[in-house]
């Protein structure tokens, strides 16, 4: 659907860059889609690309409740008319030569304090998609050359995650305290489509090492609002443009040349 919004996470499938944040986010926009058919709803094309290491076994199981989730969706003729998911085989530069430039929302959802740098952020910035992500990695500095009406930051920050670390973080009270989540979990134990992912609920109630549960309200919020702001088609189209003008910063002379000078020491 062309007037849908194509939000894209495109990356290697690791739990710490979080997918399993943005599908189970998808899970709950199918039930409430389910509940509230006649409801506003902007509607959203989801594109994943991944590889996932061979042995990971648990990104395999991602990517497995990915593409059930895609296949349940593509079954129900009354949701797929305002939602989607697109899982591209075999994500390649060639795909995303093609995939970039059409982006709307680039996913950079990482754990605050775990994606040291992102090449994928700043080629889909240069390509016009607006970020929407956590404060790490590039997003700091892509935030700082757009500003913030033209980013969409959300969640916990490093120290907010290191300090919730240092307490003892507990999933299983945000398991309890929200019965979106809540929900969502339990299908993935129950079975979706016919297809259960224990591991990936038992992973989140009792582990969730990249705290997926702790920034799963805040993610839910930011999706909205950036469905918001979408409706204002050349509100949009400006924050999409400032992006584009603001990327140049992240071209490689620049950056070559600031490692000559602060880092190498080849230059006075």
């Amino acid at each position: 659907n062309l007037d849908s919004i194509f939000d894209v996470q495109v990356k290697r499938l690791h739990e710490y860059k979080r997918q399993h944040l943005n599908a189970l986010h998808i899970l709950t926009e199918y039930l409430w889609l389910k509940e509230n058919p006649h409801a506003p709803f902007t509607p959203k094309t989801y594109i994943f690309g991944a590889k996932a290491a061979p042995g990971y076994f648990l990104a395999k199981q991602i990517i497995k409740f990915i593409c059930t989730l895609r296949d349940m969706i593509e079954g129900d003729e009354d949701v797929r008319k305002k939602l989607r998911i697109v899982f591209l085989e075999n994500y390649s530069v060639t795909i995303s030569e093609l995939l970039m430039p059409a982006s709307e929302i680039s996913e950079q959802i990482s754990l605050a304090g775990t994606e040291a740098s992102g090449t994928g952020n700043m080629k889909l910035m240069l390509s016009g998609a607006v970020t929407l992500g956590t404060l790490d990695g590039a997003n700091v500095e892509i935030g700082e050359r757009v500003g913030s009406d033209n980013i969409l930051i959300f969640g916990m920050t490093t120290p907010e995650v290191n300090a919730l670390r240092a307490q003892g973080y507990v999933p299983a009270d945000y398991y309890h305290n929200n019965p979106r989540l809540h929900r969502a979990i339990d299908l993935l134990s129950a079975g979706i489509d016919g297809q259960q992912f224990p591991d990936i609920a038992n992973s989140l109630r009792y582990n969730d090492p990249y705290m997926v549960l702790a920034d799963f309200d805040a993610y839910c919020k930011i999706q909205q609002k950036a469905s918001g702001l979408y409706a204002d088609t050349l509100g949009w189209q400006k924050k999409s443009l400032i992006n584009i003008a603001s990327s140049g910063y992240f071209c490689a002379d620049r950056s070559i040349h600031d490692y000559a000078h602060n880092i190498w020491g080849l230059c006075k």
